[in-house]
């Protein structure tokens, strides 16, 4: 073989070496409905391509757009972990919001409504432990704006979960004494600049944390505001919620490290 030919194959296998250490693990993603009283839900999915045996399940509660294509992305970088990640659908397969106004709306009625919002979600966990290669005993909730309150007010309805993760959510406390019904550790991960989550909400979810005994961290971003995991938010932190890089890798690897600690 002539030295040019060598040294063609060597270029080649380099580069494919190369390729392979930078790519992404592949994942797959697909639909599932269910329903509750005659009301059809569509959560989504997401799972490695390949998989060999049971694994912990993540069940992810969108913001308050509903399951979009962000809900999507923030599952695949979890199932390129190796988790299997279930997008609850909220709101009903029938209801996706247009714009912020209708996003609001239909928000504020689950905020409102707790035990209502507790309901789809625990629906949805029962969804995700139907699925295939579920490791049961190894659960946790991660939820993203709306979707952090979601997060925790699965885990204060009892829900068997070990790891509870909010970025960016609701911190507020309407009922302390569910606290107690919280059996796995906490994770909120907030922007210390976010003016959607007053000081008081902050302060009374610590003192709901602390009263009942719960595990919990609280981990507060400097200059990071609402939505700091989302980029489509842009980089304005004048308009409240913005894209903040440094508090969204940091976040995402804290995330990382308890689900690694609990799994």
């Amino acid at each position: 073989m002539k030295v040019s030919q060598i040294l063609l194959q060597s270029i080649i296998l380099l580069v494919l070496a190369l390729s392979s250490s930078l790519s992404f693990a592949a994942v797959k993603t697909e639909s599932v409905e269910y329903k509750q009283n005659g009301q059809i839900f569509e959560g989504t999915l997401v799972t490695p391509e390949k998989i060999s045996k049971d694994l912990p399940m993540i069940v992810m509660v969108h913001n308050w757009m509903g399951i979009t294509d962000e809900t999507k992305l923030q599952a695949a970088r979890f199932a390129e972990l190796g988790y299997l990640v279930f997008a609850a659908d909220i709101y009903g397969k029938d209801k996706r919001p247009h714009n912020v106004k209708e996003a609001g709306e239909l928000a504020t009625q689950y905020k409102k409504d707790r035990l209502l919002f507790r309901s789809r979600l625990n629906l949805a966990l029962e969804k995700a432990l139907q699925q295939k290669h579920v490791n049961k005993s190894k659960v946790a909730v991660v939820g993203y704006c709306f979707g952090g309150t979601g997060a925790i007010e699965l885990a204060r309805s009892g829900a068997e979960v070990k790891a509870i993760i909010s970025f960016h959510g609701g911190l507020d406390s309407p009922v302390p004494a569910d606290g107690k019904n919280i059996k796995g550790q906490v994770l909120a991960l907030h922007g210390q600049d976010d003016p959607f989550v007053p000081a008081q909400d902050v302060a009374a979810f610590e003192n709901e944390m602390k009263t009942n005994h719960v595990k919990y961290q609280l981990i507060k971003y400097p200059h990071a505001v609402h939505s700091f995991t989302e980029k489509a938010a842009g980089q304005d932190n004048s308009k409240g919620a913005a894209y903040n890089a440094d508090a969204d890798k940091k976040s995402f690897d804290e995330a990382q490290k308890l689900l690694k600690a609990i799994f």
